[in-house]
């Protein structure tokens, strides 16, 4: 029996890239998936790898920025298995590329309000039901831009930093209910998002040149990011939330849980000189 046998997950984006390897590996562990994106064949694909593989699985499509799209796929994962004690809040866009006093005002705000807002969206709807039940865990993924300046793409990393104060501030509020929320970065993998920013061009400043030669090399693995998932998703990573973890940079399993959780590390402060 894997260690996250009779938990229910929901992985948001979990139709391809990096989504689909942590759907993927929450499976191998024992969990049901739910797999929600908005492409349907993408999360039926998906769903269905799981299926083969022994595991329960749900196929959903939803918009993650709409309300009411959102609270009705959780509504399906609580119909069908009663509840979901694992989110995964994957899904996301880069949104415009571009100097910010160039780019396309609607398609900025329209990106924090899909990565941000639908991060946000997601967790609202699975809250009430993790609080009642005294246990939940909820891993956001955030990436570039979130703890350093990212010119050019200044939609997609003010998005991902808000996805980062949000997960600190939120774990604070839920603690005492026994739900864990934690973000992590997954590195420099090969998604259709860096195929967007080599594609981007000058738009995209040195950017472009860099994400043309991660494409050719390989680029990071997107298994390292599903491991670090399972392991906040397990027991292992007990008592500890509120916290930013680097995929290749932290080691995290070798983790001190009570000395970190009497610190400051990993979270995202000012520096005070």
């Amino acid at each position: 029996m894997g260690e996250l046998q009779d938990r229910r997950a929901l992985v948001t984006g979990g139709g391809r890239g990096i989504g689909r390897e942590i759907a993927l590996a929450l499976a191998a562990a024992g969990a049901d998936v739910a797999v929600l994106a908005r492409t349907r064949d993408e999360v039926e694909r998906v769903a269905a790898e799981i299926s083969d593989a022994g595991s329960r699985s749900l196929a959903l499509t939803a918009d993650q920025a709409n309300r009411q799209a959102v609270d009705s796929a959780v509504a399906c994962v609580d119909a069908a298995w009663g509840g979901v004690d694992i989110l995964v809040n994957n899904a996301g866009v880069l949104g415009p590329v571009g100097r910010s006093h160039e780019v396309d005002p609607e398609a900025w705000l329209e990106t924090l309000s899909i990565n941000a807002g639908g991060c946000f969206l997601c967790c609202r709807a699975v809250l009430p039901g993790m609080i009642a039940r005294g246990h939940g865990r909820i891993i956001n993924l955030s990436g570039g831009g979130a703890v350093s300046p990212r010119p050019r793409f200044s939609a997609y990393g003010a998005s991902k930093a808000a996805i980062v104060r949000f997960t600190e501030t939120l774990a604070a509020e839920v603690a005492e209910h026994g739900v864990q929320v934690n973000a992590i970065s997954p590195g420099a993998v090969n998604t259709r998002m860096t195929e967007q920013a080599a594609a981007a061009g000058a738009r995209a400043g040195i950017e472009s040149e860099a994400a043309c030669r991660q494409l050719a090399e390989g680029g990071a693995s997107g298994r390292h990011a599903a491991e670090l998932v399972v392991y906040l998703a397990s027991p292992r990573s007990k008592g500890l939330t509120g916290r930013m973890l680097a995929v290749g940079w932290d080691d995290w399993e070798r983790m001190d849980v009570q000395q970190i959780m009497k610190t400051e590390f990993y979270t995202v402060r000012r520096i005070k000189p």
